[in-house]
């Protein structure tokens, strides 16, 4: 990779980036959508979201949470990842991986964990490489609640 890239904790200014990143990933969030959830996030102990960026070009980002249950090990879970696609395969997101890692150990948590979609399978390699290991295959069930 010959570009420096720079982690930094997301700012409310990073919002428009942040949704053309995701938007990448298939989930298409309105403008003030985006803005409702981020501000969510950021007023949630617990959460952190992190953005990579290259020359001053927003080009990855990560959120990750502490999640305390009773059926699994306290530990941090990364909600999300996405690389932007000019620039995947670059090392930004194994940064993006180390740096939640990093944001995990300092807390005292022994492992991060994260779901992945079974369509993407090249996310999956990623991890491996990585050193995560398939533990559990689930299925998510939602119901919606009306307002």
């Amino acid at each position: 990779m010959n570009e420096s890239v720079f982690v930094r904790p997301m700012a409310a200014a990073d919002i428009a980036g942040a949704r053309l990143l995701l938007d990448q990933l298939g989930y298409d969030l309105t403008p003030t959508e985006i803005r409702r959830r981020y501000a969510v996030i950021a007023n949630t102990t617990g959460h952190a979201i992190l953005l990579a960026e290259c020359e001053a070009r927003p080009v990855g980002l990560v959120h990750f949470y502490v999640r305390p249950a009773l059926d699994k090990p306290p530990e941090v879970i990364v909600q999300a990842i996405v690389i932007d696609a000019a620039y995947r395969g670059r090392g930004i997101g194994k940064i993006l991986m180390s740096a939640a890692e990093g944001w995990a150990s300092e807390r005292g948590y022994n492992s991060v964990a994260l779901y992945s979609n079974v369509s993407r399978s090249g996310a999956h390699s990623f991890y491996e490489t990585l050193g995560y290991q398939l533990i559990a295959t689930s299925h998510l069930f939602r119901r919606k609640l009306g307002k």
